[in-house]
């Protein structure tokens, strides 16, 4: 059987999302589980990579097995076996040929910013903190122009020899909280290599008044690699939901998804 699973996990002591030679990695830390529930080896495969320091509340996973275990023990026997900073929110079988990557069609990811003169201890692992007011105005301004299909190299790294760098911005926005909290959420189809470190990076120097807002128009009008930035540290992004043309097990995977996406609030 194929199964589905829905994890969360605080990054901060992770080499990323998947297997690292010199690092620990999430992925390596639900192998590490799974093997010990199943008694053999297992390899799992996850809806997106998450780089070092990274979150996620809605990272995908799913592995094969010839294990017979229901969902609610894969939820409850996981929990128990895994580090306190990753977990399984749901569990479902699911078709044999589901592959969480390509299956994906949208990518929500949210990043956090503190902006202000004191620093917020209690924020340092989950928002990057900005030691000074932000122009927001000038920064939902500069993200109103991502949404639609662009080239978009200025703002990520490269993908590989051969590969595409246009995607599908569905819906880009900012959010200002009570306090200093700021959200910056980018939803696509995919998303190249520290691209949504780089916009925030480079929102920020916009917020600063360092850069003019009209600077990612014309960044997607001539998408030169590298433009953008300097990278947002990893310690404010988390990966919120991956969604599915068709929900993985039905309408109880679906509205899990939709609690991620509630609980999701700076």
């Amino acid at each position: 059987m194929r199964v589905a699973l829905l994890l969360e996990y605080d990054g901060a002591a992770y080499g990323g999302s998947q297997l690292q030679r010199n690092a620990p990695s999430i992925q390596g830390e639900l192998e590490r589980a799974l093997a010990a529930l199943i008694g053999a080896p297992v390899r799992a495969a996850l809806a997106g990579r998450t780089d070092a320091g990274v979150h996620a509340s809605g990272q995908v996973a799913a592995f094969t097995t010839a294990a017979r275990h229901g969902p609610a023990t894969y939820v409850r026997a996981l929990n128990a076996l895994l580090p306190p900073d990753i977990a399984v929110r749901a569990a479902a079988e699911v078709d044999e040929g589901f592959d969480p990557r390509r299956h994906a069609v949208r990518r929500l990811y949210r990043y956090c910013i503190l902006a202000g003169s004191t620093r917020r201890p209690l924020w340092r692992r989950s928002a990057w903190h900005v030691p000074v007011s932000l122009d927001t105005t000038a920064m939902a301004q500069a993200l109103a122009v991502l949404p639609g299909e662009h080239d978009f190299a200025a703002f990520g790294g490269l993908p590989g020899p051969g590969r595409s760098t246009i995607r599908r911005m569905e819906r880009a926005w900012l959010e200002q909280h009570q306090g200093e909290g700021i959200g910056v959420w980018l939803e696509a189809n995919a998303f190249l290599p520290h691209q949504v470190r780089r916009t925030v990076g480079a929102l920020v120097e916009i917020g600063r008044g360092r850069l003019a807002p009209e600077v990612f128009a014309e960044w997607l009008a001539g998408p030169r690699a590298g433009r953008a930035g300097p990278a947002a540290p990893p310690q404010g992004l988390t990966l919120v939901s991956v969604a599915y043309r068709a929900a993985p097990a039905g309408p109880d995977w679906q509205a899990h998804i939709e609690k991620v996406k509630q609980d999701e609030d700076v």
